[in-house]
C-alpha cells in the first residue's frame, strides 16, 4: 500500500559490510569506556581488564587489552569483531599474560553477571524451542528481571545494575557496585545459590520444594509472579490446555491419594478453560491437601521463576557478552534494559544494524541550531543510550565519594 512503512528485514549476509560503519559511527565509545574505566580508581583498572574477539568465521582471540579508550577503538574499528566479550580486571595486563609467570596472572576483579536464557525454560513453554523466542514466552524474561532485580537491591543492597537485552533469547545483569566487584568465588556462588529456586536436571519431574515457613525472598518473588502468572502461564501458554500438560502439572504434586481422587474425578474436564482449572486445582489443593500445603506455590515457581546460569554468576574470570555488541543471527544490537520500564520494553523492536544504518543516511545531520547530532541519536539506538546514560550518572555519583576518600588518604600523609 502507497504511504506505507515497509518493515525492515535483516540480511545476516549484509553483516561484513554494515560492521564497519556501526564501529565507526555508532558504537558509544566514549560512555562505553566510562563505564569500565570506573572514573580510574584504581588507575590500572581499564587496561587491566580482559576483552576477547569472535571475529568471522569463528576465528575466537582472547586476552585483549587496551591502555584507553582510543587503542580500544582503533581495535575494534580495525577487526570488526561479530562479537565482543568482557572479562576480569587482572593483576597484568592481559595481553602480556604470555610473559608473566601462570601463577602470577590472576584474575582479581569482576562484575558479578546473571545469564539467564530463554533455552532453560523449555520444559515449562509450549509456544517455542531452542533459541526462538515470542510474544507468548518473553513475559518470563520480564518476570525474572523484575525478581532479580528486587533481590538484588533489597536483599543484598546492590544499587548499580545494568540490565542488557543479549539480542536474541535472554537477558544479562552486571552488578557494578564495587562492593560486588570485589566478591571472591565463594561470595558469588553464595549469591547465585540464594537465587536459585528451580533445581535438577531435565529426569527431575518436581523442581521445587518448599519448607515452612516461606522463605521472606521467595515470597516476595512469589507475589510478582501471582500478578502475572494467570496472564502468562493460562492465557498465553495454556498450560492446562491438554491431558499431557495436565498430567505435567499433576506429577509436581506428591500426595497420591489427591492426584488419584483429582484424576478419577477427571476434574479439570468439567472445565473449559487453563484459568478455571487453575483457580479450581487452587482451591481444592487448599483445601484438601495436607503433606503439600504449598503445591500451588511450587507450580507457579517451576514455571515461571527465573533459571539462571549458575556458572556463569560464580567465576571471577567467566566473560559475558558485551553490551551493544550485534547478534550475527537477528542483527540485532544487545541494548540496555530500564528495569523500571521492562514491561514498555519489547525485544522484537529492538533495532538490527541494518535498520539504525539506513536510518543514519535518512535523517539530519544538525539539529534546529545547527550542532551536530551524534550519530547515535538519529536513529533507533537514540531510547537505550538514555537508559546507558541514566545508568552511568548514577555510577558516577559513586565515583566521586571513592575519588575524595583518596584524595583524603593523600593529604593526610
Amino acid at each position: 500500500m502507497p504511504g506505507e512503512e515497509k518493515e525492515h528485514v535483516y540480511d545476516a549476509a549484509s553483516l561484513p559490510d554494515l560492521l564497519p560503519i556501526y564501529y565507526k559511527r555508532l558504537f558509544p565509545y566514549g560512555p562505553y569506556f566510562k563505564w569500565l574505566n570506573y572514573g580510574g580508581v584504581p588507575k590500572n583498572y581499564f587496561c587491566n581488564r580482559e576483552f576477547s574477539f569472535t571475529l568471522k568465521d569463528d576465528v575466537y582471540i582472547r586476552y585483549q587489552s587496551f591502555s584507553d579508550q582510543q587503542e580500544l577503538e582503533k581495535e575494534i574499528q580495525k577487526r570488526c569483531p561479530y562479537k565482543i566479550d568482557i572479562g576480569a580486571v587482572f593483576t597484568h595486563r592481559p595481553k602480556d599474560h604470555k610473559t608473566v609467570k601462570p601463577a602470577a596472572f590472576q584474575a582479581q576483579e569482576k562484575e558479578l553477571v546473571f545469564d539467564i536464557d530463554m533455552t532453560d525454560y523449555d520444559d515449562v513453554r509450549f509456544c517455542c524451542s531452542g533459541a526462538d523466542i515470542c510474544p507468548k514466552c518473553w513475559p518470563l524474561m520480564q518476570i525474572a528481571i523484575k525478581i532479580v532485580n528486587r533481590a538484588l537491591r533489597e536483599d543484598f543492597g546492590f544499587k548499580h545494575l545494568f540490565w542488557v537485552y543479549s539480542g536474541r533469547r535472554g537477558i544479562h545483569c552486571w552488578v557494578c557496585d564495587e562492593t560486588a566487584r570485589k566478591l571472591s568465588q565463594t561470595g558469588r556462588s553464595a549469591i547465585a545459590e540464594y537465587l536459585s529456586v528451580v533445581k535438577g536436571g531435565e529426569n527431575q519431574t518436581k523442581k521445587v520444594a518448599l519448607e515452612s515457613p516461606i522463605h521472606p525472598s521467595i515470597r516476595k518473588a512469589i507475589e510478582i509472579i501471582e500478578e502475572r502468572f494467570v496472564s502468562y502461564a493460562a492465557d498465553k501458554q495454556d498450560f492446562l490446555g491438554d491431558e499431557e500438560k495436565q498430567k505435567k502439572v499433576m506429577a509436581m504434586c506428591t500426595e497420591e491419594g489427591f492426584k488419584d481422587m483429582w484424576e478419577r474425578k477427571d476434574v479439570f474436564n468439567r472445565f473449559d478453560s487453563s484459568n478455571k482449572r487453575w483457580q479450581a486445582l487452587c482451591k481444592k489443593s487448599e483445601e484438601t491437601l495436607e503433606s503439600q500445603k504449598y503445591l500451588k506455590e511450587e507450580i507457579m515457581l517451576q514455571y515461571v521463576y527465573p533459571r539462571l546460569d549458575v556458572n556463569v554468576s560464580k567465576g571471577v574470570n567467566h566473560l559475558l557478552k558485551s553490551p551493544f555488541c550485534v547478534h550475527p543471527k537477528t542483527g540485532r544490537v544487545c541494548v540496555p534494559i530500564d528495569p523500571d520500564n521492562i514491561d514498555s520494553f519489547d525485544p522484537f523492536k529492538v533495532p538490527t544494524i541494518s535498520a539504525i544504518i539506513e536510518e543514519l543516511n535518512t535523517t539530519e545531520s544538525k539539529d534546529e541550531d545547527g550542532k551536530k547530532i551524534k550519530d547515535y541519536k538519529k536513529t533507533s539506538l537514540a531510547g537505550s543510550m538514555a537508559v546507558f546514560e541514566k545508568f552511568l550518572i548514577s555510577l558516577e555519583n559513586s565515583w566521586k565519594g571513592k575519588k575524595l576518600e583518596e584524595s583524603d588518604k593523600k593529604m593526610e600523609f
